[in-house]
C-alpha cells in the first residue's frame, strides 16, 4: 500500500462511463465504470458505447491500464472487441492489453479475436508499420490479489448473480482510499467482505417496485438476481454509495426519487446521475488519538 495523500487531491476518482441497462437508451451507454488515479485508469466492464464515453472523459483505449470484467453477460462486454481493436490500431508499438475476469473470460476473448480475424488480416496487409497482432493477455480470477499494472492495488471476491456464474467484484485501493465495484449481484457474503471498511461502493441497482408493475415476465425475471436500491444501501457499510446500471432507466429529473429510496436505509453520501458522472474519493480522516 502507498502512503496517504495529504495534498487534497483525490486518491481515487470514479467515472460512471455507462449507466444504462441491456435495453438501448439514447442517453445512457452500457455498463462501464472507470477507476483512476493519476495516469492509472482501470476500466470495469465494457458495455455498449464505452469508447465514446471514454473519449468524452478525455481518454482513449491506449491509455487504459487494464480492463476488469465482472461477469460475462453480454451487456457488460458488448464493446470489449472495440477496446481491443482500438487500442491495437491507435498505439504505435506493441501495447499489451491485460483483461482480468472470471473463469470463462479467456474463451470469450479468444472467440472475439477469432471474429476479428478478417479485420486483423486487412490491417496487417494494409499498414506497413503495423507488424503485430493485437497483444492481449487474459488473467482469469476468482478471489484474492490481482497482478494489475500501475499503482492501484486491486483485489476481488466472488459475488452472487446466479444462474450467471462465476461473477466477481473488485476492490481498488490507493493512497489510503478504497473503492469497491460490485457488478451485478444480490447481497452476498463475498461482497460484504470486500466492501468492509471501504470508502465507496459502486453498485448496479434496480427498482423492484417499478419492475413488478411491468407485465413482462422476461423483465420480472431480473428481480431474483439483482439488488434493489434499498438492499444495496442497507448492506453497504461504506461512506459513499454510488449507484449505476439503472433498471429501469432513470428519466430526466427522476434521480431524487431513487436517492430518497436509498436514503431510507443508508445515512451516507449517495451518488447517482448521468453517464460521465464523476465522484472523487478521499481517504477517511484519521481519528484523533
Amino acid at each position: 500500500m502507498t502512503k496517504v495523500d495529504d495534498t487534497g487531491a483525490p486518491a481515487l476518482t470514479v467515472t460512471l462511463l455507462g449507466t444504462g441497462s441491456p435495453l438501448p437508451d439514447p442517453n445512457r451507454a452500457g455498463p462501464a465504470t472507470l477507476v483512476s488515479s493519476g495516469t492509472d485508469h482501470l476500466l470495469v466492464d465494457a458495455g455498449r458505447g464505452v469508447l465514446l464515453r471514454l473519449a468524452a472523459a478525455g481518454l482513449g483505449a491506449g491509455q487504459l491500464t487494464a480492463v476488469l470484467v465482472t461477469h460475462l453477460h453480454s451487456d457488460h462486454i458488448t464493446d470489449l472487441h472495440d477496446v481491443i481493436t482500438s487500442r491495437w490500431v491507435t498505439t504505435f508499438e506493441p501495447t499489451p492489453l491485460t483483461i482480468f475476469g472470471p473463469p470463462g473470460t479467456r474463451r470469450v476473448v479468444d472467440h472475439l479475436l477469432g471474429s476479428l480475424e478478417p479485420d486483423i488480416a486487412y490491417r496487417l496487409a494494409h499498414h506497413a508499420d503495423l507488424d503485430h497482432r493485437p497483444p492481449v493477455e487474459v488473467v482469469e480470477v476468482e478471489e484474492g490479489a490481482l497482478p494489475t499494472p500501475g499503482s492501484i492495488v486491486v483485489t476481488c471476491t466472488p459475488t452472487d448473480h446466479r444462474p450467471v456464474e462465476p461473477t466477481v467484484a473488485y476492490r481498488f485501493e490507493h493512497a489510503g482510499a478504497s473503492v469497491v465495484v460490485a457488478g451485478d449481484t444480490v447481497p452476498c457474503d463475498g461482497l460484504d467482505r470486500l466492501a468492509a471498511g471501504a470508502d465507496a461502493l459502486v453498485h448496479t441497482v434496480l427498482r423492484k417496485d417499478l419492475i413488478e408493475a411491468i407485465p413482462l415476465q422476461r423483465l420480472k425475471d431480473t428481480l431474483d438476481y439483482h439488488s434493489s436500491v434499498g438492499e444495496t444501501a442497507q448492506r453497504a457499510g461504506v461512506a459513499t454509495l454510488i449507484l449505476t446500471h439503472y433498471v429501469p432507466s432513470i428519466p430526466a429529473g427522476g434521480e431524487q426519487a431513487w436517492r430518497e429510496l436509498a436514503a431510507q436505509h443508508f445515512g451516507g453520501a449517495i451518488e447517482l446521475g448521468d453517464d460521465l458522472h464523476r465522484v472523487e474519493v478521499h481517504p477517511a480522516p484519521t481519528p484523533e488519538p
